[in-house]
């Protein structure tokens, strides 16, 4: 019985520590017997924690599109707390977030169901008013994003002000509410609603 197998093997057979033979001798030191005991109650292998993620899956994306959503969020009123002078932080830049958060609800109101024309009820305009709403819903959350950029290289980098973080800001909660949206709609499936 070789090293390597030595903690499957004791937990298998049930073999007591100084039964281990280390390259064909059978005589041990103190420091050995001690030290071979050392992973006897590892088992290798045999892990009890069976958790089935697929039913966990919408939870889960769930769980994740909220939180990058609250993050944008909350690191837009931190600049807005921290920066509240019109010179340092101008209040027309929130308009970027609020179009962002109105394209997350757009891109979400429509089923993948209703965009495949898969689903039992059409609704008003039916798979192509579902695709054209979740087209401009798209357009919505990448022009916020493109924006974002837009002020924050436009008006803080260019014009290199002392303080650049409300620009960092507005672009960062325009890319987590932009990737909580893509997680909120594609990381859930649809199987489990029925």
């Amino acid at each position: 019985m070789g090293v390597g197998c030595a903690c499957a093997s004791q937990s298998l057979l049930g073999s007591k520590v100084g039964e281990i033979t280390f390259r064909g001798s059978t005589s041990k030191t103190h420091k050995e017997q001690a030290m071979s005991g050392f992973l006897d109650g590892i088992r290798c292998g045999d892990c009890e924690c069976n958790v089935d993620w697929s039913e966990r899956r919408n939870t889960i994306a769930s769980i994740a599109a909220g939180v990058l959503f609250f993050t944008g969020w909350w690191i837009i009123i931190d600049a807005a707390v921290k920066f509240p002078n019109e010179d340092q932080f101008h209040h027309a830049y929130h308009t970027c977030g609020v179009i962002a958060t109105v394209a997350f609800l757009m891109i979400n109101a429509v089923s993948n169901g209703q965009v495949r024309g898969d689903s039992y009820s059409d609704g008003c305009m039916g798979q192509t008013g579902a695709r054209i709403w979740l087209f401009i819903g798209f357009m919505l959350a990448f022009g916020s994003l493109i924006a974002s950029m837009w002020i924050l290289f436009g008006d803080f980098v260019v014009h290199k002000k002392p303080v650049v973080y409300p620009g960092i800001a507005i672009f960062f909660q325009n890319a987590f509410i932009f990737f909580g949206g893509l997680v909120f709609k594609f990381g859930r499936t649809e199987d489990l609603w029925q």
